[in-house]
């Protein structure tokens, strides 16, 4: 895509921490089109080497969070002197840190990412928003901390992973004006945990119309149209006063901020294992 950014994800680790900042700074311009390139569990410097010669002829942008001392050097300085723009995310921060508590970090890769609790509650986490996802299994709304209802492309699949990936077990369920949503949603013993997602129609438009020529089909098609979503917009808010649950509003938000609103639900409802 013409004007699209190339984003290098460099880590010695996973890079999901890369990543996250990036989707979240490219989100503040033009709708967050970026093209990332995640280069991840890097060990040796000819690795590097490649990832900046790359960089260089495609003109492309290097961030990453590299902490093994010996590498984070290499990548640094071979990066600039090839002219490469380079953006180190993490270690601003760790010198920080270091300069307050007055001793040295660990510089070892992945430590994030220990086998400890938090690690297996996100996998367990994540897992279950596989198995939940689009109203597969009524039987998971009981189980789940945040039931996210909306008609279709209002996010409901990434955000279930982001916040999956923050620990909670996320279930959603697609309103579709001829299928009534199971009855498991609205006996739920806990109504406060369902968060409805609304959008505008003309910003729901785009989205479908730009899905469709995704999939090789026209964008006249019923699904984009604009009586069609006002239907399914109608029927979705009728649902959502039925169960009284709260909303918002997705349409200029990136995930992450739809999902700090989630958090912040959360948070009040205190309720969460």
């Amino acid at each position: 895509m013409p004007g699209t950014p190339i984003v290098y994800i460099v880590s010695d680790s996973v890079g999901e921490t890369a990543e996250f900042v990036i989707r979240a700074a490219a989100s503040q311009f033009d709708g967050g089109q970026v093209d990332l390139r995640r280069v991840s569990h890097v060990h040796e410097k000819t690795v590097l080497d490649e990832v900046i010669q790359s960089a260089k002829e495609e003109r492309g942008i290097i961030a990453f969070t590299v902490v093994v001392p010996e590498l984070r050097e290499h990548l640094l300085n071979k990066a600039r002197d090839a002219g490469v723009q380079i953006v180190d995310i993490m270690g601003p921060v760790i010198d920080v840190f270091e300069q307050e508590l007055g001793r040295p970090p660990a510089r070892k890769a992945g430590l994030v990412h220990q086998l400890d609790e938090d690690y297996f509650k996100r996998v367990e986490a994540i897992e279950f928003a596989v198995k939940y996802d689009d109203g597969r299994d009524a039987r998971g709304l009981e189980r789940a901390d945040v039931v996210l209802i909306g008609v279709s492309r209002t996010s409901k699949t990434p955000l279930s992973m982001y916040l999956a990936h923050r620990g909670l077990r996320v279930a959603n369920v697609p309103l579709v004006p001829e299928v009534t949503p199971p009855e498991q949603l609205f006996r739920l013993q806990d109504k406060k945990k369902v968060i409805g997602l609304t959008i505008r129609p003309d910003k729901l438009n785009m989205i479908r119309k730009e899905r469709l020529k995704s999939l090789g089909l026209t964008g006249e098609a019923t699904y984009a149209s604009h009586e069609r979503i006002l239907v399914e917009l109608e029927y979705a808010e009728s649902v959502m006063k039925r169960l009284g649950c709260p909303c918002i509003d997705v349409s200029d938000k990136a995930v992450e901020e739809t999902a700090g609103v989630v958090l912040e639900f959360v948070a009040k409802r205190g309720t969460v294992r």
